[in-house]
């Protein structure tokens, strides 16, 4: 789960890390009322969880209360790479002499952490990465000992920061440490990191993106979750514990195991060219269970989306066979009442045979059993086009 900017600030703060001071509006009119309490100018910044805020103009600088509620007003509403600004950061300004970067994250690639850190900040890092490698330093983190004040300093050093932010930038890369470990984050970047005019070093922005496999162990994480970013049916099929993803196309897609699932948004995808460029509607695996319970679930789910037009259930007996999955979907329409919209099942692996069958004998008529994963994806695509 990625962090809005805020929310990443707060989460540093809690650790220390020096942040400006700050609140967050979602009108225009409580943007006002916070730049009154800072006092002085102060930062109107979208918040969006998307990067190149500031060349779109979704960061401002307000001289005042008045000021402050106008720039709020042009900000919000606005569309950023796609995603819809509904709320501001409204901050002290600072006084930046000089920007820096500095990350921690998890390098799956080499099985270890990795800190980044570079004296050119304030830019895309992938830039600096590409067009200037040797400015960009990595420094790996061996995950026993973590960052003390010594490893800060190296890192610090290795990104040749001026003396002038050694001692500062070393302290707050202790604290960021902590936040990225406490956090059970993947990432944690700043960028810019700032010398301010007085010799302070502060994290003046903020991204962080959770681990959801440590939720567990965060119950506070669920505070922090962006409802309005989240599609109503990813959201109900998360209630119901199943692994769905909403896509742009009109052929639901129900499959045991995340290859097989995989394999069949791509043998659909392929199909759907015959027939106008008819797409898979979403992903969902329903693992190694298909009880009536999971299956109408399921299809409840997929049947919800007004672009299905139709659905197609790859199953691929293994543990779960496809006599029981059979059942699985008689017991799930029965569930759900009048379905109008075609199913074609595929039934392969342990007791297919058997599988088809049952499904044989329900007579279900909006049920199609074909034998082939080829032969199932063309009939779903021809029949959502039809």
């Amino acid at each position: 789960m990625d962090l809005f900017e805020h929310q990443a600030k707060a989460l540093f703060a809690t650790r220390g890390v020096p942040v400006p001071t700050g609140r967050t509006a979602t009108t225009p009119e409580q943007a006002r009322e916070i730049a009154a309490e800072l006092g002085g100018r102060v930062v109107v910044k979208a918040q969006v969880k998307v990067g190149g805020r500031g060349k779109a103009g979704g960061v401002k600088v307000a001289d005042g209360p008045a000021d402050a509620q106008e720039k709020a007003g042009a900000i919000l509403g606005m569309d950023i790479k796609g995603h819809t600004v509904h709320s501001v950061l409204v901050e002290q300004a600072s006084d930046i002499a000089e920007e820096y970067y500095a990350s921690f994250l998890l390098d799956r690639a080499n099985r270890t952490f990795l800190a980044m850190a570079s004296r050119e900040g304030g830019v895309e890092i992938e830039e600096v990465a590409v067009t200037k490698p040797e400015a960009l330093a990595r420094i790996p983190i061996d995950a026993l000992i973590g960052v003390d004040a010594a490893k800060a300093r190296e890192i610090a050093a290795a990104a040749q920061l001026p003396e002038a932010a050694l001692d500062g930038a070393a302290d707050l890369l202790v604290k960021l440490w902590d936040v990225f470990v406490s956090a059970d984050a993947t990432l944690v970047e700043v960028n810019p990191l700032i010398l301010t005019g007085d010799g302070h070093v502060v994290a003046l922005d903020g991204k962080v993106t959770l681990d959801d496999n440590a939720n567990f162990r965060h119950p506070e994480n669920a505070a922090l979750v962006d409802d309005s970013a989240i599609d109503p049916l990813e959201q109900k099929a998360k209630e119901k514990h199943l692994n769905y993803v909403k896509l742009e196309g009109e052929v639901g897609i129900i499959g045991n195991g995340a290859g097989l699932v995989m394999s069949t948004l791509d043998v659909v995808s392929y199909a759907g060219e015959e027939f106008g460029g008819m797409k898979p509607a979403n992903f969902l695996d329903i693992g190694g269970g298909a009880s009536a319970e999971v299956m109408a679930n399921g299809l409840s789910i997929i049947l919800s989306d007004p672009a299905v037009k139709s659905v197609f259930v790859n199953i691929f007996g293994g543990i779960t066979a496809c006599d029981a999955v059979a059942n699985g979907i008689v017991s799930a329409l029965g569930i759900l009442g009048d379905v109008s919209t075609p199913l074609v099942v595929r039934l392969d692996g342990n007791n297919a045979v058997e599988g088809r069958r049952i499904l044989a004998e329900a007579n279900l008529p909006a049920v199609t059993p074909v034998d082939t994963m080829d032969g199932a994806a063309k009939l779903a695509a021809q029949l959502a086009a039809a």
